[in-house]
């Protein structure tokens, strides 16, 4: 019955049809099913070969020239996506015939496996250098990836996304690579390593995301004024000047230190989140001056100090703080913050006329008993205050203590909630 229908329509909307295929197993099938069929294929925009395309390939061919068959069937391929094994032989011949017409490639290149540390062979042209066939590209995806030698790249004049996952990098070669995409408007490394230092200058970035794997030492320095959204993971040095249309920024260091940050004025800020296990205490107090309009405010840092030793937060006066957020509407505090927060001098600013106007949720993560009253005040004093507050949630984490006061802290905090039962809540 499908067939015969699929009989019974034009050629243009059979070739419409069939053209939104794009796993290389489905095309191959459908070029066996019928002359008309088959015809049909050459007309398809997309070609995508999955990881196990060719576990059971038998015969002379190789996996190289089953896709360089396919490719060379379709009359303008724009997008093609490929997750097997392939070699830069291979891949050479596939975007010299395809390239001008390609827009989108997505390789999972694998070189790193391929090439251990040392032992990389520069005799021949490599997996990168043959993506500059493909001069027309506006999206490319590459997983996998060894550049410690500067791709031999014209410019991607056309190039608005790039995304590497799982790369070793050196940084030369990863900063001329970005050179030759100059009108990038979306960039993601993820999971990179080998980067020590990187500066990046793109005019039109919009959408930036950039996770370096290792130390947590590296240094980054970013120019690019349409900037909307930012995430840095791994740096401990960040410097980004131009922050006019920045919305969304997000910097966290799992394994190292954060020393320095350096932002102009955070004017368009409505969500800031700063994660690690150290932070330095001017780096701190500037970001959190800088983001005086934000709008929903996570902090997960567990200590301060500019050096080895892990110190506590120095004390935060609530009333100031809120003053200088007069925008915020939703707070995550986690442990050493809300710690400040809750100083027994914290509070002893606090007038009649004084409101946090906009908070609407909160959410408090909380370890430790110590200060169970200052505490207790605080908690009380952001439900008073906070005239349009809907949610609260107190996380009660890892609290581990022989003490009764443990016990009484957290009587404390169910009565809590019980007097406010509409509003806060214990997880």
């Amino acid at each position: 019955m499908g067939f015969a229908l699929m009989d019974s329509l034009p050629d243009a909307l059979v070739q419409c049809i069939l053209g939104h295929m794009a796993n290389a197993r489905d095309v191959a099938t459908c070029t066996c099913v019928s002359k008309r069929w088959k015809d049909s294929m050459p007309y398809l925009k997309s070609l995508y070969f999955p990881r196990n395309s060719f576990e059971n390939l038998n015969g002379a061919d190789s996996s190289d020239n089953v896709v360089f068959t396919m490719i060379s069937s379709v009359v303008k391929l724009e997008q093609l996506v490929v997750y097997c094994p392939f070699s830069s032989a291979g891949l050479a011949s596939w975007l010299s015939y395809a390239g001008p017409s390609l827009r989108h490639l997505e390789l999972r290149m694998d070189n790193i496996s391929e090439h251990p540390v040392g032992f990389e062979d520069n005799s021949k042209p490599s997996k990168l250098d043959c993506i500059a066939y493909a001069k027309n590209l506006e999206s490319l995806k590459l997983w996998g990836v060894l550049m410690t030698h500067t791709p031999q790249w014209d410019f991607f004049q056309s190039l608005r996304n790039l995304e590497i996952v799982g790369a070793r990098l050196e940084d030369p070669a990863l900063s001329i690579a970005l050179q030759a995409c100059p009108n990038l408007t979306h960039l993601l490394l993820l999971g990179c390593e080998g980067v020590r230092s990187v500066s990046i200058e793109l005019p039109h970035l919009e959408q930036c995301k950039l996770d370096f794997y290792g130390w947590g030492n590296c240094s980054l320095s970013l120019i690019s004024p349409k900037l909307e959204s930012l995430e840095v993971q791994g740096c401990s040095w960040i410097r980004v000047r131009e922050t006019q249309c920045l919305r969304n920024l997000s910097i966290a260091n799992s394994a190292g230190r954060v020393y320095m940050v350096d932002f102009g004025k955070l004017a368009s800020l409505e969500f800031l989140s700063i994660r690690g296990v150290q932070w330095c205490w001017d780096a701190i107090s500037k970001i959190l001056q800088w983001a005086s309009e934000v709008k929903h405010l996570y902090m997960k840092v567990e200590f301060t100090g500019d050096f080895e030793a892990l110190l506590p937060f120095p004390e935060i006066d609530f009333v100031e703080f809120f003053n200088s957020h007069p925008k915020l509407q939703k707070f995550d505090i986690h442990g050493a913050m809300f710690a400040a927060l809750c100083q027994k001098n914290s509070l002893k600013n606090v007038d009649s006329s004084f409101m946090i106007p906009c908070l609407e949720e909160v959410l408090i993560t909380v370890r430790s008993p110590l200060n169970a009253e200052q505490k207790m005040s605080t908690l009380e004093s952001l439900l008073k205050y906070g005239k349009n507050l809907k949610s609260m949630v107190v996380k009660i984490l890892q609290m581990k203590s022989n003490h009764s006061s443990v016990d009484d802290f957290f009587e404390d905090i169910c009565r809590f909630r019980y007097m406010n039962r509409k509003i806060v809540r214990i997880e």
